[in-house]
């Protein structure tokens, strides 16, 4: 998710904290309601202190020539481009040492405090969430965050694989996360907590969710009793290739398989973009490397020369766009892939 020797982050002693008891009472009643509970997430990720995770603001670290700044902020908004992460790093740890799972609603941002909490409005359809951000990221040209899969599939942006969205941090929210954070409450308090907060801020269902239970009476039958053959054929074979047509049974496809869907494994056509791990003397090496990037995406390793030697550099790839080709290889450099670059064959 993020290089520790590239990204230090300083921990925020609860010594440190002043509270503001008019604007945080709520907030503090939330915590004694949910203060109790114990967090199980990530409990196989190798001891409870990783799992539950910590606040963290952080100290000012740079990726590929950036300087960024972290900072303690509770009224952040911000326009961009955000794209998304899942099975890829499903299970590993996030920056601020919960374990990352897709299926919650969280999101990975480059300054903001973690935990804190935003919410992103997809402004090319106008649909919404509230997220939880505990990771670091996203260090692609352009990019503004990174959401869970979760995330992604509530804004419908999984097939597209990015989407321009809007930034709005929810302060009474992240004041919260902070003091439970703060107070030992982990990834499951946090979200307890934070699902009152939503719950409170929709009200009651709208009406019509209930009314979608019981249909409205059936109208009188005005269509013909026998329509004419002619418009009414619904076995003519001219629909079948329609109904057949597609991939049946696929599931929402993730970064790297959205990225490289033109991509075939045995051969794939000549051009396109990569993104390359590294170039290794050896063939054996090369191969090391290739098994511990496979689950990125497609990958090849492709012979080259480089000072009158013979390399073998890994590549996964072939992407149909540089930027599509770019969302792999900033996930691979949070991963500690440092070397990890979009070449053009």
């Amino acid at each position: 998710m993020y290089d520790g020797r590239e990204m230090p982050l300083a921990v925020v002693s609860p010594r440190s904290v002043s509270m503001n008891f008019a604007r945080t009472c709520g907030a503090l009643l939330l915590l004694a309601t949910v203060a109790g509970c114990t967090s199980h997430r990530g409990a196989t990720g190798g001891g409870a202190s990783a799992s539950r995770g910590m606040y963290k603001v952080g100290a000012p670290y740079t990726i590929d020539g950036v300087i960024y700044t972290p900072m303690e902020e509770f009224q952040h908004v911000e326009t961009g481009v955000a794209s998304w992460y899942g099975p890829g790093f499903h299970g590993k740890s996030t920056a601020n040492g919960e374990t990352y799972d897709q299926s919650d609603h969280t999101a990975a941002h480059r300054t903001l405090q973690m935990p804190s909490v935003v919410r992103v409005t997809n402004l090319d359809n106008g649909r919404s969430t509230v997220v939880r951000v505990n990771d670091r990221g996203p260090y692609a040209r352009g990019r503004v965050l990174d959401v869970s899969r979760a995330a992604a599939e509530e804004l419908d942006m999984t097939h597209s694989g990015t989407a321009r969205v809007r930034i709005e941090q929810l302060t009474m929210e992240s004041q919260s996360m902070k003091e439970i954070a703060l107070n030992g409450g982990g990834p499951s308090e946090q979200r307890a907590a934070l699902d009152k907060y939503i719950a409170g801020r929709r009200g009651p269902p709208p009406v019509t969710a209930t009314a979608q239970a019981t249909p409205p009476p059936t109208p009188p039958v005005t269509v013909p009793a026998s329509p004419p053959p002619s418009a009414y054929n619904p076995r003519s074979p001219a629909v079948t290739p329609l109904v057949a047509s597609g991939s049946a049974g696929q599931g929402p496809p993730t970064v790297a398989t959205l990225a490289s869907a033109a991509a075939q494994p045995a051969a794939h056509p000549s051009g396109g973009f990569f993104v390359q791990i590294g170039a290794f003397s050896t063939m054996n090496n090369a191969e090391k490397q290739r098994g511990l990037v496979s689950s990125y995406g497609l990958s090849e390793i492709s012979p080259a020369s480089a000072g009158g030697r013979e390399v073998y550099r890994v590549r996964l790839g072939p992407y149909t766009t540089s930027d599509a080709a770019g969302i792999v290889a900033d996930r691979l450099k949070r991963s500690g892939y440092g070397d990890a670059r979009v070449v053009a064959d």
